[in-house]
């Protein structure tokens, strides 16, 4: 189905494309994995010894849908709302944001990003140096801080954050972030699509698929415990430390923002068009 796109639109439209489908040989492909090796070892190194990966990962995924509902909470929609105001744009309610061009919204969204790596890097960085005393409430703030995030992205691009549908987008945005295979990022990608185009297609989320959605928001985020236990319990190891306490809350927290910038961008073009402008 064609379009009748503006030029930014289908600049943004080829921008999400090219995210979505990297060279995998290519230059950010092979950093990626040249960054991801050694936390990757050296989280499998700690992960071994008796109960440390255990405890953490339990304490992890028991808390994380419950830093969901609270970073979301913490969102102020009506200072989004003044933001957009200060721009000089006509905007009374989040649902406003939806009528004005994405290159706007774009311009209002600015550093957002810069934002949350600085806080997150700050963050770990500190609690970096503790050892294993930190680790646990540096998962706590990482994935706090990441969601929050997520939550702001979503409202700048018009979108309710307390909606239930918008909770479990953000949980699969925050697990997308952090998976390092492509077969897992294949299907958080599969799921991230289905619930931007039932949103974009206005389909209703009855309360009978309420305890369903819980239970997918339990799994996630047992899964995400996992993957982000493995790489925090490097800051172990001498060799890492603080270092990469700072260092890689600020990496994971670009590819959150990175993430959630292009699914909610695409999100809105879809609400403008129709569901279909949806790559897979």
């Amino acid at each position: 189905m064609s379009y009748n796109l503006l030029p930014y639109e289908k600049k943004a439209l080829d921008e999400i494309k090219r995210w979505k489908h990297p060279e995998k040989d290519g230059f950010w492909g092979k950093l990626v994995k040249v960054v991801n090796a050694p936390i990757n070892k050296a989280g499998e190194l700690v992960m071994n010894a008796p109960s440390v990966g255990d405890v953490i990962k339990k304490v992890v995924s028991g808390i994380t849908s419950i830093c969901n509902d609270a970073a979301q909470f913490t969102v102020r929609q009506d200072a989004i709302i003044e933001d957009f105001r200060k721009h000089g744009c006509d905007v009374n309610s989040i649902a406003d944001i939806q009528k004005l061009e994405l290159e706007k919204i774009d311009e209002v969204v600015g550093y957002l990003a810069a934002k949350y790596k600085g806080i997150a890097g700050a963050e770990g960085a500190v609690t970096g140096a503790l050892g294993l005393p930190g680790i646990p409430p540096d998962l706590i703030a990482v994935i706090s801080i990441n969601l929050r995030a997520i939550g702001e992205y979503c409202c700048y691009y018009g979108f309710n954050n307390n909606l239930q549908e918008e909770r479990l987008f953000a949980m699969n945005v925050l697990s997308y972030a952090s998976s390092a295979g492509d077969a897992g990022k294949g299907t958080i990608m599969a799921s991230l699509v289905k619930i931007s185009r039932d949103v974009a297609a206005k389909k209703t989320w009855k309360e009978l698929e309420e305890h369903a959605m819980v239970l997918v928001i339990k799994k996630i985020a047992e899964s995400l415990g996992v993957r982000l236990t493995k790489a925090k319990l490097a800051q172990l190891l001498p060799v890492f430390g603080s270092a990469v306490g700072g260092g890689y809350n600020a990496y994971y927290t670009a590819k959150v923002c990175e993430t959630a910038s292009f699914m909610y961008r695409e999100r809105f073009l879809a609400t403008k068009y129709d569901e279909t402008i949806i790559v897979d």
